[in-house]
């Protein structure tokens, strides 16, 4: 059984960084899908970015391109999301998610997963 919880939220002025953890339990290693979701206040839930265990290709929402980086490292079972350039438009509630042979056009919908951690606060705001 795979568990996250994901850690590193916080309040951060525009234009600053910050890195999300997720401490995955149990085995990813093969043809799973780890991702990043987001949820502002009063809207749906949104795919940010998601890793392939097997291969590692990385795929990005368009509004993140460029200034976040999904990673992760097998060693320690974390996945991150390294956020740079935030915008207020970023604040939401992330979440990690996880789930086998999703498919590369599938990613971002939030429908496609099974296991979710319970969610980090992240501000942006002057």
């Amino acid at each position: 059984q795979i568990q996250l919880m994901e850690s590193g939220g916080g309040s951060m002025q525009p234009g600053g960084s910050l890195r999300l953890s997720c401490e995955v339990t149990g085995n990813t290693r093969s043809g799973y899908f780890l991702a990043w979701f987001r949820q502002p206040v009063d809207k749906e839930r949104e795919g940010v970015a998601a890793i392939h265990t097997s291969g590692g290709q990385t795929h990005y929402a368009d509004s993140v391109k460029g200034r976040f980086a999904i990673s992760r490292d097998t060693a320690k079972n974390t996945l991150y999301l390294q956020m740079n350039y935030l915008k207020p438009e970023d604040t939401a509630v992330y979440y990690c998610a996880a789930e086998r042979d999703v498919g590369s056009g599938r990613w971002v919908q939030p429908k496609n997963y099974d296991t979710w951690g319970q969610g980090t606060q992240v501000t942006v705001s002057s």
